[in-house]
């Protein structure tokens, strides 16, 4: 290694999974780090000491110079998977809009994330990935880029997709690919090669394939975890079923976000392993085998270490339990108001008071009636003050665990339920009036989690719209509606 210290290092892309972890871990190595973000107030979320935020979109060149200034390292982190079909082409100009940017501020070395790719990727998704190295070594800043295949941690898509299809399918009719071959990661090791790589000067225009010891069909990979969390699933690979078909029914199975599931199983079909291992030469460590990796990653959950969720919601809230799918499944009502925020925030304070839940009360009634006949907290706790709530307090069978006055209210569901939810009531200015959203988060516990939310989700819809229009409605006039007026 040099003995040259990085001026600064940005982590471009800081808050997506792997940034997030980067950013964490770059400062527990006393590294000066910036953290660049499309939505600087996620990045603001993230209460970071000492790290500087800076918002930028690598589809707009003109931010980019500002961003890249003073920064002697990037990590180049940003990926559009969740764009859709057209992700390969975002990806594209995302790429030269930031080399060129790298190129006008001088920066030492740039460090991607790239995937590990086969001969003649058949795969969109890994073609995008290679293509994106192409493009950033085009530029005149050198690049050092590291190829990965599965990472192994909590948050980690392709991990996520591995542990849903598992906790929720007591049989899975899979595709053959569950007998291509992989070379996975622990999310440690990754992270390790990423910190150290920048200082090797022997590594400026290199490109180095990561894994763990372990080359594991996916089958493999989802008995093993199995194992780990006592479940013997039945696994029956079938000729009829093509990843692009499996990606359809995908959705109703994972939490992991639809489009980015969908591109991550197009690229199944190949063996996707690690063909070159003078890194781990370079950078020596303790790589994890995939047991070791998988029980690290249970156990950060377990322990709540994560840095942060792609959603904020309840799985961090709750006694932890390693059914518990890690994204959440959404649904939301809204409704635009002339109504002050201020006024908006005190008719949503006034949420389950005196079993007063705005809109549809013989639904809700019914609800806590069935928790608590199973024992749950409904009917059985009072709320410490009628219009007032602080952290910690209770309504009904929920508990508040974040209060931000006149933009958001978190509550926590405490009811007897297969899996962890989260209800939040968000207030948002717009130009000349506020918009108000009820929105739940559900990350459902096994096969009897995904059908709890699938039988209550025709519900949701209508509640949760209704919802927000009577709170909209009690804001504008809130001494002229009764309680009676709830149906």
């Amino acid at each position: 290694m040099t003995n040259e210290r990085a001026k600064v290092d940005l982590v471009f892309g800081a808050s997506g999974y792997i940034g997030s972890n980067l950013v964490e871990f770059l400062l527990s190595e006393g590294r000066s780090v910036c953290a660049s973000s499309r939505n600087i107030d996620v990045l603001r979320g993230r209460n970071w000491p000492g790290v500087e935020l800076r918002s930028a979109d690598a589809l707009n060149p003109e931010q980019l110079d500002e961003v890249l200034g003073g920064v002697d390292t990037a990590y180049y982190l940003v990926h559009s998977m969740a764009a859709g079909d057209a992700f390969p082409e975002i990806d594209a100009r995302a790429a030269r809009n930031f080399a060129a940017a790298a190129e006008r501020q001088g920066l030492r070395r740039i460090v991607y994330l790239g995937g590990l790719t086969p001969d003649n990727p058949r795969s969109v998704h890994l073609r995008s990935r290679e293509e994106t190295g192409d493009i950033l070594r085009a530029g005149s800043v050198p690049v050092t880029e590291l190829r990965a295949g599965m990472i192994i941690g909590p948050g980690s898509a392709a991990w996520e997709v591995i542990r849903d299809l598992v906790n929720h399918l007591p049989v899975m009719i899979t595709p053959r690919w569950v007998y291509s071959r992989s070379t996975p990661i622990a999310l440690r090791n990754l992270l390790r090669y990423l910190a150290d790589v920048p200082q090797l000067d022997a590594a400026a225009g290199q490109t180095y394939d990561v894994a763990g010891p372990d080359e594991l069909t996916y089958k493999e990979i989802m008995l093993r975890y199995a194992g780990l969390i006592g479940k013997r699933p039945i696994i029956i690979p079938v000729p009829v079923l093509t990843p692009r078909l499996s990606s359809y029914w995908l959705r109703l199975v994972t939490s992991v976000p639809t489009n980015v599931a969908r591109a991550l199983i197009g690229g199944l079909t190949q063996d996707v392993v690690a063909r070159d291992h003078r890194l781990a030469e370079l950078i020596p460590q303790d790589l994890l085998g995939f047991d070791e990796a998988a029980a690290a990653a249970l156990d950060a959950d377990r322990q709540h270490e994560l840095p942060a969720h792609w959603v904020e919601a309840a799985i961090a809230c709750k006694e932890f339990h390693p059914a518990y799918s890690f994204y959440a499944k959404q649904a939301e009502g809204s409704a635009a108001t002339a109504a002050s925020a201020a006024d908006l925030w005190s008719a949503a304070c006034r949420f389950g008071a005196d079993g007063d839940f705005f809109y549809l009360g013989g639904l809700w009634w019914i609800r806590r009636a069935i928790d608590w006949l199973a024992g749950g907290p409904s009917f059985r706790r009072q709320r410490r003050h009628p219009e007032e709530l602080r952290v910690g307090d209770v309504i009904d069978a929920w508990r508040v665990i974040e209060y931000e006055p006149f933009e958001k209210l978190t509550l926590l569901m405490e009811m007897k339920a297969p899996g962890a939810g989260v209800l939040e009531f968000r207030i948002d200015d717009l130009s000349a009036e506020r918009r108000v959203t009820v929105q739940a988060y559900w990350h459902p516990a096994g096969v009897w989690g995904l059908l709890y939310w699938y039988a209550t989700l025709p519900l949701h819809a209508i509640l949760f719209k209704g919802t927000a229009r009577r709170l909209a409605e009690r804001a504008r006039r809130p001494s002229d509606i009764e309680i009676s007026e709830n149906l």
